[in-house]
């Protein structure tokens, strides 16, 4: 059986998610391999790839903080928010300044709603709304929270009627890129789309840890599962009798470590479980206990 843990593999352009997913599975020799929040194929850089028992953290890694590099091109609105798509509009950005770019950018800081692009996972129905709306249809997508902690503009380059910006964003789970590209551009009345995105950092696993799927083939670097916990999570040690309670699934008295995932770990160090603390017990979310 292959060692559990994860894997933070540099994905390449032009591969999807899926297909770095199936070439693991080759790599490490399982079938059980999974990822942590989707990379579109333009996308480069980190994607957190669960082995073994860590595909139950994935879920849970999900919801972390990312960090991406992205350039915009404003004066070009696609319809699906990035270069991928086609051109559905084009308007001379040759007058928009960067105080102008820089005001946009402060307006989709902080907690903002955003309604995803029509071309996303996101079920309408029962069905992906990419889906839909490559089939034609409109897609009704409702606007949701998500928190933009840093916008920072890099860069700004004017090359005829289109303007550059290179940004750096730190944002929540659930954040669209692309749509901060789109809403950019709308606001400041060209359009814009997502010419560039490289995700840096999931959580805490960032591109000083990430191998190409090259580089892995030749060697599989894995982070074992409790050093990958330890890195994400808070950590809590408990005692033997703790650890068998924990062991059967059972609660724990909390300890104050906030809602969750939490990490336990057993006297030797061992991975047991993640835990959310509830009121005055701690109940297990995740048990890694053979």
């Amino acid at each position: 059986m292959a060692e559990s843990g994860l894997i933070i593999v540099d994905k390449a352009g032009e591969w999807t998610s899926h297909d770095v997913v199936a070439k693991m599975r080759r790599i490490a020799g399982t079938r059980r391999v999974g990822h942590a929040g989707t990379l579109d194929p333009m996308a480069t850089g980190v994607l957190v790839v669960g082995i073994e028992k860590a595909t139950r953290l994935l879920g849970h890694l999900t919801l972390t903080e990312k960090v991406y590099e992205a350039t915009i091109r404003l004066g070009v609105s696609t319809n699906t928010d990035d270069a991928e798509g086609e051109t559905t509009a084009t308007a001379s950005a040759a007058g928009v300044t960067a105080a102008g770019i820089r005001q946009g950018v402060a307006a989709l800081t902080g907690e903002i709603m955003q309604v995803p692009p029509q071309v996303s996972a996101i079920k309408v129905h029962g069905e992906r709304a990419y889906k839909k709306a490559r089939a034609g249809e409109e897609v009704e997508l409702s606007a949701r929270p998500v928190t933009v902690r840093a916008f920072d503009v890099l860069d700004i380059r004017a090359e005829g009627e289109v303007v550059d910006v290179d940004a750096v964003v730190t944002c929540s789970s659930g954040t669209y890129i692309r749509a901060l590209a789109r809403d950019l551009g709308a606001g400041l009345g060209v359009g814009g789309h997502l010419t560039r995105l490289r995700r840096t950092r999931v959580g805490p696993y960032d591109l000083s840890l990430a191998r190409s799927v090259e580089q892995l083939a030749e060697e599989c670097v894995i982070l074992p599962i409790a050093e990958a916990v330890s890195a994400a999570f808070p950590r809590r040690d408990v005692t033997a009798e703790e650890a068998r309670v924990i062991g059967h699934g059972g609660r724990l008295p909390a300890v104050g470590l906030g809602e969750g995932p939490i990490g336990v770990f057993g006297p030797e160090g061992e991975l047991l479980a993640l835990v959310e603390e509830q009121g005055r017990t701690a109940r297990p979310i995740a048990v890694f206990v053979s």
